[in-house]
């Protein structure tokens, strides 16, 4: 088989895996946004819900080192990409962004 037909194959796989768990830490933290504004709207104290929102707080946190392995993920398909010697273009979800830097508005400006 072509294996750049299986690289375009894996790397579609690998987008839509991203965007999932993006999509659920998107929900979970949500959900606690939620749970919280639920509890000051019913007048309730701090404790109510308590157990519930650390739970899903430690969800979220799950998620994003869900996250950050997909990430860590894809950059060693990238090198696996390179060592069989496919050149893909990037989509513009593939392209890496540039580390943020110190610069503020005005410096931009």
């Amino acid at each position: 088989m072509d294996k750049v037909f299986v690289a375009k194959r894996v790397a579609s796989k690998l987008r839509t895996a991203e965007h999932s768990v993006d999509a659920a830490l998107v929900e979970a933290s949500e959900m606690v946004a939620e749970l919280l504004r639920a509890r000051k709207e019913l007048g309730l104290a701090a404790n109510v819900g308590d157990a519930a929102v650390a739970k899903l707080t430690a969800a979220v946190t799950a998620l994003s080192e869900a996250r950050t392995s997909m990430v860590s993920a894809h950059a060693e398909l990238a090198e696996v990409q390179l060592r069989l010697g496919i050149r893909t273009r990037m989509s513009v979800e593939d392209k890496v962004e540039p580390a943020e830097t110190s610069a503020t508005l005005r410096e931009v400006a």
